[in-house]
């Protein structure tokens, strides 16, 4: 594993954005976070839009159909299925069309990573595909495959060095077998760690390094992410915890020079408004906390929003970003009053 080459200071977004419009998302990430742009995810269009429905329409010889509960494995194409694949090829003909003249070194791409996959589509016997292994063993290797295809047309067609995130929030529930089953009386089993563990290795080593994985759930599982090969995490700041197995994973993790993309900013407005001191705070006291010096976060911390922006007023979705940028320039300068803080 290599680490990744984004330059000290960079910041970055998680996925969703507010809105349905492509082109007005991508002329927003490629002017707020010129140094780590990615293709924006609008879910507010509906179906095919959302992260399950979105993967979905990646996958190779495996298709998808919308059903009462949700997505479901299907014989064939279905409309919805069609549909998630139009609005991925519109998306990426907007961020070309964008990052034309940007000429980005770096590109960030989204998607369910084989857990969170496999946890939200079910056969047709109305279980999720997680309960087959069979079945998750070939969705992982639909992905492996759709994944690469989709990393080498948004590399071709922008001129970037691409970096995928896998967004894995369902993975602490797959870990601790805590998902419903279709009759809501009982629960999936849970998978063994080293299991879980060696399918995101089967897949991170199928994508061009760096790939992110992304944790937005409680007790996000570290040492098993940087186990699998990781070459970034991302995770919000408020929800990793000050346990010493966490901190001693995030120890070891950035001792490889591996990056957190760390999530600092709220996702709403807040009321009052954070100062830019406050916001920074979980990064410098997690520095301090594992024993690294505050003057290596412009290295080591990637400032994101602590989640997707799907649900945040326009306004302050470009705030947030905004705010995300000027974290990421205060870690390579940091003002006098930090050092205190």
């Amino acid at each position: 594993m290599s680490t990744p080459h984004w330059s000290p200071g960079t910041a970055t977004g998680i996925g969703s954005l507010p809105g349905t419009d492509p082109l007005e998302a991508a002329r927003t990430v490629a002017g707020e976070l010129p140094d780590l742009p990615y293709l924006p995810e609008l879910p507010a269009r509906g179906v095919g839009a959302d992260i399950i429905g979105r993967t979905a329409a990646m996958l190779v010889d495996l298709a998808t159909e919308l059903v009462p509960s949700g997505y479901r494995v299907a014989s064939r194409a279905g409309r919805e299925h069609r549909r998630g694949v139009d609005l991925l090829r519109t998306d990426l003909d907007a961020l070309e069309e964008v990052l034309d003249a940007a000429a980005p070194a770096w590109v960030k791409v989204q998607a369910a990573g084989p857990w969170t996959l496999t946890a939200g589509i079910e056969l047709r016997n109305g279980h999720r595909v997680l309960t087959d292994r069979g079945a998750r063993r070939e969705f992982a290797a639909s992905l492996a495959e759709g994944l690469s295809r989709h990393v080498a047309e948004v590399a071709k067609r922008t001129g970037a060095q691409v970096t995928v995130q896998l967004d894995e929030p369902s993975l602490p529930a797959v870990l601790a077998g805590s998902l419903p089953t279709p009759s809501g009386f009982g629960t999936v089993a849970a998978v063994p760690e080293a299991e879980a563990q060696q399918v995101l290795r089967d897949l991170i080593d199928a994508l061009p390094e760096p790939v992110i994985v992304h944790c937005c759930a409680p007790k996000a599982p570290i040492a098993l992410l940087r186990g699998a090969g990781a070459g970034a995490l991302a995770f919000d700041a408020s929800l990793m915890g000050t346990h010493t197995a966490a901190l001693d994973a995030i120890g070891e993790a950035w001792d490889e020079g591996i990056p957190l993309l760390l999530g600092l900013v709220p996702t709403t407005r807040p009321e009052p408004e954070r100062t830019l001191r406050e916001l920074a705070r979980p990064a410098l006291l997690l520095a301090d906390r594992v024993g690294f010096t505050r003057t290596r976060l412009a290295e080591l911390v990637v400032p994101t929003p602590a989640c997707g922006l799907a649900g945040a007023s326009p306004e302050w979705a470009v705030k947030a970003m905004t705010q995300c940028r000027e974290l990421g320039r205060a870690f390579v300068e940091p003002p006098e009053s930090w050092s205190a803080s």
